[in-house]
């Protein structure tokens, strides 16, 4: 965002969360990425340092990101659906994904990513409209605005299972991730 937009966004009282935020949660990463990455919204550690994913969350995804090669202040760009902490974390509301969809629109259009991964279903939610379960949708490639989405489990779902057990949620996203990858560089 151009530092117009960026003022426009962090100055946003489009619905409730501004009431009770620390900060706006932009981005993370390079902006001139093939890939992008969205997750749901900020928690406590992101809307106290206005970063995404930089709380245990964050750095379960950064591993798992940097275990099958990624350089991740070169490889992605990192943004989330509501770029305000919604009280005690809940899921954000749908009226809080539309106040903030145009700044996710924004940040879509100026990335111009080729490749899309969804951390969790409010991702999905947000970008392709789909409710149901991640164990259905995580590992298939869609695709949406000629581009390809993958949908991945949310890395705060990882922390509640074994990073240890074979063929668990830790094994399914690193395989995911390592998929995202490979695709990138055939492209």
């Amino acid at each position: 965002m151009d530092p117009e937009q960026l003022k426009q966004c962090r100055d946003c009282t489009a619905c409730p969360l501004a009431d009770t935020r620390q900060n706006v949660v932009i981005s993370r990463g390079n902006p001139e990425a093939r890939l992008m990455l969205i997750g749901e919204a900020p928690g406590a550690k992101e809307d106290a340092l206005g970063q995404p994913f930089v709380g245990r969350s964050g750095k379960t995804l950064d591993r798992l990101l940097q275990d099958v090669g990624f350089q991740l202040d070169r490889d992605l760009y990192i943004c989330n659906a509501v770029k305000c902490r919604p009280p005690g974390n809940r899921r954000p509301k749908r009226g809080e994904l539309s106040a903030c969809r145009r700044w996710l629109d924004l940040q879509l259009a100026q990335v111009d990513p080729q490749v899309i991964v969804l951390a969790g279903a409010t991702a999905v939610e947000a970008i392709l409209g789909l409710k149901g379960g991640m164990t259905m949708l995580r590992g298939t490639w869609t695709t949406w605005q000629n581009r390809l989405v993958m949908p991945i489990f949310h890395p705060s779902y990882l922390l509640r299972h074994s990073p240890d057990a074979k063929g668990g949620p830790w094994d399914l996203t690193r395989h995911d991730l390592a998929t995202v990858r490979r695709r990138l560089c055939e492209r």
